[in-house]
C-alpha cells in the first residue's frame, strides 16, 4: 500500500467539486444499528457517522460545497463540508484526477517486517465448503472440539516429565522435518479457517497465501471484509476461528501420541506443545494478532491497539515533560493507558525472550547465524528509539517546553549511559563440544565466536540441548588455548541428532572435571564479566563481522 508521502494531492479544482476515487465504496448498514463503512480497494476499511456516509455518496464531481450543504441539508453547512471534504482528500478516498492502479501483484510488503505472496483467492473455494463449515460450527462439533482440546492438555499434563525430556534433548533430523511441516500445515489451515468463518457469516474473504513474518514462514488469509459484518460476535469468530483450529489439531496430536512410541510419540509431543503454544501467544491481544482482533471487535473500537498506545505515550509524556494531553479513548476508562503500555513493552519481550532462548543456538551456527542475531537485536533497539521519539513528539503537540524535553531527554541518556558503562554482566561464548575417538574431548569454536577468551585454563560448561530447554551435563577446562583446524558435525551447534553437514570450527582440547553424557553437544566458555555496553558489542556485533 502506498504511503501518503507518495500519493499525488487533489488539485483545487478537484476539492471544489469533489469525486470520490474509482476505488472507493460506501456500505450501507447491513442491519439496524450497524455502521456505515468506507472501503478502500481491498483492504481498507473506515467506519464513519452516518452523516459523513450521506456526504461521500453524494460526492459525484459535478457538485460544488454550497450545493452539497443544500442537497444534504442540518448539520451541513458550507464550511463543514469543506472541512470534510479536506479529511477525505487526506485519507486518499477522493478522486485525484489520477488513474487509479488496480494492483495485480502477488507481492505485498507488510511493515515492518512481513513479506506476502499472493497464491489464490479462496472466495469460490470456500463458498462451495460452507455447508461443512455450518457443519463444524453447530453446537454438537463444538463441544467435541473443546473435548478434544482440553484432553490434550490433559495428555500433555500427565506425561508432563516425558515432555519436559523431549523439549531438553536433541531430536533427530527427520522428526524435526515432520514436526516443522506439521507446523506449516497447521499455519495453512489456520489461515484456511478464518476464511472458512468469513465466508459462512457472508463475508468475502481477499487473498490467501504464504509469508515472512518476522523471517519465519508462515500462511495468511486476507479477512479485513470481516469489519462488514454486522455483529461484533461474527466478527469475534472469525477472528477466533484460526486459534480454534490450532487448539483442536494439537489436541488431536497430543492423543495420538498415547498410540505411538519412539520418534513418532516424541515428535507428536513437540508438536502438540508447539501448536498450543502458538495458540496462546495468537491469544495474546498486545500484538496484532487473532486475540487482538478478537478483543477490538468485542469492544466494537476501531483501531484500538493504535489508539492506546496513543494514550500510553501521552500518558508517559505527561510524566516525563509535562504539558496538556488529550485522550484517544476517553470511552475505555482507566485500562486503556495500562493496555497501551502493555502494547508497548510486549514485543519488545517477545523479540528479547526469542534472543535469550535462541541466540546461543544461533551463535553457534556461524556467521549466518550471528548476522540474524544482529538483525534481532538491531530491531529491539530500533523500536526503542522509535518509540522514544515518538514520546518526543507527544510531549511537544502537548505543549512541554523544549528546556524540559532537553533537559530529561539529557538524564535519560546520562543514566543509560552510566549503566551501560558501570554495570557488569557475566560474559560466555557459545560453542559446541564432540567427543573423539580414543576419549578425547574437543571445544570446537565456529568462525564467528571469539577467541579472546579462550585461554588456558578457562573454564567451560557442557550441555545437552533441545528444543525449548537446556541443561548441563559437564564440566571442564581448557587444557590447550592452542586451536586446531576441523570440521564440527551438525549435532555440536544445532540440538538435532545428525552426523551430517560438517562445518568448519577450531578444536582446543578440553580436560573433564564431569563427564558429559552424550558425545555431542553445546559448551558455553566462561569469558568472566564486562560493562553491559562491551557486552552487547561483543556479544551481538562483533561476532557478524568475523569471517
Amino acid at each position: 500500500m502506498s504511503s501518503k508521502t507518495e500519493t499525488p494531492p487533489v488539485p483545487p479544482e478537484l476539492l471544489a467539486r469533489p469525486r470520490l476515487a474509482a476505488d472507493v465504496s460506501v456500505h450501507e448498514p447491513a442491519e439496524e444499528g450497524a455502521p456505515w463503512l468506507i472501503q478502500q480497494g481491498q483492504a481498507r476499511y473506515f467506519r464513519v457517522q452516518p452523516d459523513l456516509a450521506r456526504l461521500a455518496l453524494a460526492l459525484n464531481g459535478t457538485r460544488d460545497h454550497a450545493l452539497l450543504a443544500e442537497i444534504l441539508g442540518a448539520p451541513w453547512t458550507v464550511d463543514a463540508v469543506a472541512g470534510a471534504v479536506e479529511k477525505l482528500a487526506a485519507g486518499r478516498l477522493l478522486d485525484n484526477g489520477e488513474a487509479v492502479r488496480r494492483s495485480a501483484r502477488r507481492f505485498k510488503f507488510v511493515p515492518p517486517m512481513t513479506l506476502q505472496f499472493t497464491l489464490v483467492r479462496p472466495e469460490r473455494m470456500l463458498r462451495r465448503i460452507s455447508p461443512l463449515v455450518r457443519a463444524l460450527t453447530g453446537r454438537a462439533a463444538t463441544v467435541a472440539a473443546v473435548v478434544l482440546t482440553l484432553t490434550g492438555l490433559l495428555v500433555l499434563a500427565a506425561q508432563s516429565a516425558r515432555v519436559g525430556a523431549v523439549l531438553g534433548q536433541p531430536l533427530g533430523l527427520g522428526t524435526y522435518l515432520a514436526v516443522f511441516a506439521g507446523v506449516l500445515a497447521t499455519t495453512a489451515v489456520h489461515e484456511f479457517g478464518h476464511g472458512a468463518v468469513l465466508t459462512h457469516h457472508g463475508g468475502r474473504p481477499g487473498r490467501m497465501g504464504v509469508m515472512l513474518f518476522y523471517l519465519s514462514p508462515a500462511f495468511f488469509c486476507d479477512v479485513t471484509d470481516g469489519w462488514r459484518l454486522p455483529r461484533k460476535g461474527q466478527r469475534v469468530a472469525v477472528a477466533l476461528a484460526g486459534i480454534a483450529t490450532q487448539v483442536v489439531i494439537a489436541g488431536g496430536a497430543a492423543v495420538a501420541s498415547l498410540f505411538f512410541s519412539g520418534a513418532a510419540r516424541d515428535g507428536l509431543l513437540v508438536f502438540a506443545f508447539v501448536t498450543y503454544i502458538a495458540g496462546l501467544l495468537n491469544l495474546m491481544p498486545f500484538v496484532k494478532l487473532d486475540g487482538y482482533i478478537a478483543l477490538m471487535s468485542h469492544l466494537d473500537v476501531p483501531h484500538l491497539r493504535d489508539r492506546a498506545l496513543t494514550d500510553a505515550r501521552r500518558a508517559v509524556a505527561g510524566v516525563l515533560f509535562g504539558g496538556r494531553h488529550s485522550r484517544e479513548l476517553p470511552e475505555l476508562g482507566r485500562w486503556a493507558v495500562p493496555f497501551g503500555l502493555a502494547s508497548m513493552v510486549f514485543p519488545l519481550y517477545m523479540i528479547a525472550t526469542a534472543v535469550g532462548l535462541w541466540g546461543d543456538t544461533l551463535q553457534r551456527v556461524g556467521v549466518v547465524g550471528a548476522w540474524l542475531m544482529l538483525c534481532g537485536v538491531g530491531f529491539l533497539g530500533y523500536h526503542l528509539v522509535r518509540g522514544f521519539a515518538r514520546v518526543v513528539r507527544e510531549a511537544r503537540a502537548g505543549g512541554a517546553g523544549a528546556a524540559r524535553i532537553g533537559a530529561v531527554a539529557v538524564l535519560l541518556t546520562g543514566a543509560l549511559t552510566a549503566g551501560l558503562a558501570l554495570v557488569d554482566v557475566p560474559y560466555t561464548v557459545s560453542a559446541g563440544y564432540a567427543v573423539r575417538d580414543g576419549g578425547k574431548v574437543e571445544l570446537l569454536l565456529p568462525p564467528s565466536a571469539d577467541r579472546l577468551v579462550i585461554e588456558k585454563g578457562a573454564e567451560v560448561r557442557l550441555y545437552r540441548v533441545g528444543v525449548a530447554a537446556k541443561s548441563e551435563t559437564g564440566r571442564g577446562v581448557i587444557a590447550d588455548d592452542r586451536a586446531t583446524a576441523t570440521t564440527a558435525p551438525l549435532s555440536a551447534f544445532l540440538p538435532v541428532r545428525a552426523d551430517m553437514l560438517p562445518t568448519p570450527a577450531d578444536g582446543y582440547l578440553l580436560r573433564l572435571t564431569k563427564s558429559p553424557e552424550s558425545d555431542l553437544g553445546g559448551a558455553v566458555v566462561d569469558g568472566g564479566r564486562m560493562p553491559a555496553g562491551q557486552w552487547i558489542f561483543t556479544k551481538y556485533v562483533l561476532p557478524a563481522f568475523r569471517w
